[in-house]
C-alpha cells in the first residue's frame, strides 16, 4: 500500500483528514490512515526489542489535532499485541512527554507540530529526550516502507491489532490521567534543572528564589495564547505563578484552536492585542508574550515595547538570537564572569589563573538559515557557531557530536524558526525561550557582579547602551543589526516542477554564474559584494567552498557573499522542505535596509525559477524526442 507520508527526521506527516483537506477539522480517520498508523507503531516495536528491550517500555501522546486520538488508538492496540509496556498520556505538549519519556525506552508522538489542522504525523525517539536522529530515522522508514510494499500489509496490521489484550488496553485508557500527573511532575523538574544549567537542587532553587524576589520588586507578568494546543494542558500556568509571575491566558481550551497554528508573526497578532488591552486596563507587569504551536514545542514571542508604548511581535530570528545572548552570558555569569575568550578576557586578565575559574569552551549549534548575527553574538563571548542542515534531529545530533569533541554547548536551535534549545533538553520549549528573557531581565547587576545584560554590552563594546533600569527594548536594540527573510511569508515558499534537487542546483548553479558576470560590479555598488562562496549542509555536516552546488542533494544550499576586507555581509539560501511538498528561500543582509534584503530575494527567486524553466523544458524536449 501507498502510505503517502512525508518521512523526515522531523517526523513523519501526512494529511490524515478523512476528506483530504488539509483545513478539515474532523476526527475520523481512513481505514487505510489506521493501518499505517498501526504499520509504524509495528516496525517501532520491532526497533526497541532489536536495541535489546525484550519488554521495551513506551509512553504515547498526541497533540491538540482532533485525528489524534484515532490514531494513538491504532499504535496503542498494535504496541500492546507486541508486549510493550504502554503508557498513554493522551494530549501532553511534546517537550514534556519527551522529558518523562526519558524514564522510558522510548516515546511515540501523534503530531504535525505547526502544519495545518488537517494535517497528523509521528515522532518516535529513544531515551535521550529527543526524536530519532537521521540515521536511525532513515532505518525506520525503511522497515516501515518495506512492511507497506508487503502485499499482506492490511491484513497483517488489522491482525496485528486484533492481537491486543482487551484488558491491557482498558487499562492503558484508564491510567492515562495519572500518566499525565506523572509526566507534569517530571516535566517541572526537568524545566527547573534545564532553565538553571545545573544538576543540583540547591542551585535551581536560588535560582527560583532570586527570579521570585526580583520579580517581588519589578512585576513581571507573562501572556500566553495557547491557541488550543498541547500546551494548554501542560505545566506553563502553574509554573510562571510559583515564580511569582502574572500569568494571563487565551484560548487556553486544549483542541479549540482558534486560528492558524503556526506562530509567526501574522498569528502573534492575538497576543499583541491582548497586551495592548492588559496594559490599558492598568495591568502593566504584562511585559512579554507567546503562542505556542500545537504541539507546544515552540513558542514566538511578543513583548512590550516602553519606547514606542505597544506590544510588537518579535521575528524569529530575534527571538532565538536573544535567547542565544542570554544563555551564553549566563554561562558567562556563573563562570565567575569570564568569557572562554573573546572581548571580556580583557577585563579579566589582571586576574591571575588560580583566582578565576576555567574559561569555557562555548559553542551555539544552528541550521543553515539562521541569521548571522548569532556568530556576532557568540564572537562576543569567544563561542564559536557550528550549523547543520535544516531540522531539529540534524541540529541536535550536531550538538552532540560537538560535546563530544569537548565543547560546552548551552544553546542550539534552528534561528529561522525561532524558539530555542537549551541544554540538556533536546527539543525546543517556550518555557526556556520565556525564562532566557526573564533570566535576562531579572539577573541584574548585585555589587562588583556584573548582570547579564552588563556582560553582554561589555563584551560587545556597547558599554554606552547599558543603563541600571534597562529593559528588554534596551536589550534588543544592542542586537546585531540583520535584515532577514521569515520563513512562512509567500516570498520565501516556492514551487518548483523539477523533482531532482541536485539537478535543479546545478541548474541554479549555471544561471547564478552567468549573473554573477553580469551584475559584478552592480553587486559591489549596491551591496558591497565583491566575492561568493557556497556552502551545503547536509544531516550534521556543513561543507565549505563547494564547486558543485549539486552536491548539497536535498540538503542545504547557501551563497555567503563577501565585502572587500573578506567580511561576510549576506547569504542566500534554499532547501526543499522535508515536511511540506515546497521549495523555500531566504536571504540575510547585515543592516538594516530592507530593500537589500527584498531585492536578493527577489534576484534569488529568478534565478531559481528560470532554473526550474530550463529543467522543465530540457525534460519535455526530451520526451518529445
Amino acid at each position: 500500500m501507498n502510505h503517502g507520508m512525508i518521512t523526515s527526521a522531523s517526523g513523519w506527516r501526512k494529511v490524515f483528514a478523512l476528506s483530504g483537506d488539509e483545513a478539515d477539522a474532523g476526527s475520523h480517520i481512513s481505514a487505510d490512515d489506521t493501518v499505517l498508523a498501526a504499520l509504524a507503531a509495528d516496525v517501532f516495536a520491532c526497533r526497541l526489542k532489536a536495541r535489546g528491550a525484550d519488554a521495551p517500555s513506551v509512553v504515547v501522546g498526541t497533540d491538540a489535532r482532533p485525528t489524534g486520538p484515532a490514531i494513538a488508538d491504532a499504535m496503542l492496540r498494535a504496541l500492546l499485541a507486541h508486549s510493550v509496556a504502554v503508557s498513554y498520556a493522551g494530549i501532553i505538549a511534546a517537550p514534556e512527554i519527551m522529558a518523562y519519556a526519558r524514564g522510558f525506552d522510548g516515546f511515540v508522538y501523534v503530531s504535525a507540530s505547526h502544519n495545518p489542522i488537517g494535517h497528523n504525523g509521528i515522532k518516535f525517539g529513544f531515551d535521550d529526550g529527543g526524536v530519532l536522529d537521521r540515521d536511525e530515522n532513515a532505518a525506520l522508514v525503511a522497515a516501515f516502507e518495506e512492511r507497506c510494499a508487503d502485499p499482506q500489509a492490511i491484513q497483517y496490521a488489522i491482525t496485528l491489532m486484533g492481537r491486543c489484550p482487551a484488558a491491557r488496553l482498558a487499562w492503558t485508557y484508564a491510567e492515562q490521567e495519572a500518566v499525565k500527573r506523572e509526566a507534569a511532575a517530571a516535566y517541572r523538574a526537568f524545566a527547573k534543572r534545564t532553565i538553571a544549567a545545573d544538576e543540583r537542587r540547591d542551585v535551581q532553587d536560588g535560582l527560583f528564589a532570586h527570579i521570585r524576589e526580583s520579580v517581588a520588586r519589578r512585576p513581571l507578568g507573562v501572556v500566553c495564547d495557547m491557541n488550543g494546543s498541547a500546551r494548554a494542558r501542560s505545566v506553563d500556568a502553574a509554573f510562571f505563578a510559583d515564580c511569582g509571575i502574572s500569568f494571563y491566558a487565551m484560548n487556553d481550551r486544549a483542541g479549540s484552536i482558534a486560528h492558524a497554528i503556526i506562530p509567526e508573526p501574522e498569528n502573534l497578532v492575538h497576543c499583541a492585542r491582548r497586551m495592548n488591552r492588559l496594559h490599558r486596563d492598568g495591568r502593566t507587569d504584562a511585559l512579554l508574550g507567546y503562542m505556542p504551536d500545537c504541539d507546544g514545542d515552540r513558542g514566538n514571542v511578543v513583548y512590550w515595547n516602553e519606547r514606542t508604548g505597544r506590544a510588537e511581535v518579535l521575528g524569529a530570528q530575534e527571538v532565538f538570537a536573544l535567547a542565544v545572548l542570554s544563555e551564553l552570558a549566563y554561562a558567562t555569569y556563573k563562570n565567575g564572569g569570564l568569557p572562554a575568550h573573546g572581548l571580556l578576557a580583557k577585563a579579566m586578565q589582571s586576574k591571575s589563573e588560580a583566582e578565576t575559574p576555567r574559561a569555557q569552551r562555548l559553542a551555539v549549534a544552528v541550521n543553515g538559515p539562521t541569521s548571522r548575527r548569532i556568530e556576532e553574538i557568540a564572537a562576543a563571548f569567544g563561542a564559536q557557531v557550528f550549523r547543520a542542515e535544516v531540522g531539529e534531529a540534524n541540529v541536535v545530533g550536531l550538538a552532540r557530536e560537538k560535546r563530544a569533541q569537548g565543547y560546552v554547548v548551552p544553546i542550539l536551535g534552528e534561528g529561522s524558526n525561532g524558539g530555542n534549545i537549551t541544554h540538556p533538553a533536546a527539543v525546543r520549549d517556550p518555557l526556556n525561550t520565556l525564562f532566557a528573557l526573564i533570566k535576562l531581565l531579572v539577573l541584574r547587576d548585585s555589587g562588583d557582579r556584573k548582570g547579564l545584560f552588563h556582560l553582554w554590552c561589555a563584551a560587545s563594546n556597547q558599554l554606552d547602551a547599558y543603563t541600571d533600569d534597562f529593559t528588554l527594548a534596551d536589550v534588543i536594540a544592542t542586537l546585531p543589526a540583520y535584515v532577514t527573510t521569515g520563513v512562512s511569508e509567500a516570498r520565501a515558499v516556492r514551487h518548483v516542477a523539477t523533482q531532482n534537487c541536485a539537478v535543479l542546483k546545478r541548474r541554479f548553479q549555471r544561471v547564478f554564474e552567468q549573473e554573477w558576470q553580469k551584475k559584478r560590479a552592480s553587486l559591489l555598488r549596491r551591496y558591497g559584494i565583491c566575492a561568493y562562496e557556497a556552502v551545503a549542509t547536509n544531516g550534521t555536516k556543513e561543507r565549505r567552498g563547494i564547486g558543485d552546488f549539486g552536491a548539497s542533494g536535498s540538503g542545504g544550499l547557501k551563497i555567503i557573499f563577501y565585502d572587500e576586507r573578506t567580511q561576510p555581509v549576506a547569504f542566500m539560501w534554499m532547501r526543499s522542505s522535508g515536511t511540506e511538498p515546497v521549495f523555500r528561500i531566504l536571504c540575510d543582509v547585515k543592516g538594516t535596509d530592507t530593500k537589500k534584503e527584498k531585492s536578493l530575494l527577489g534576484w534569488e527567486a529568478e534565478m531559481l525559477a528560470q532554473a526550474d524553466k530550463e529543467y522543465t523544458v530540457a525534460g519535455s524536449e526530451a520526451g518529445q524526442n
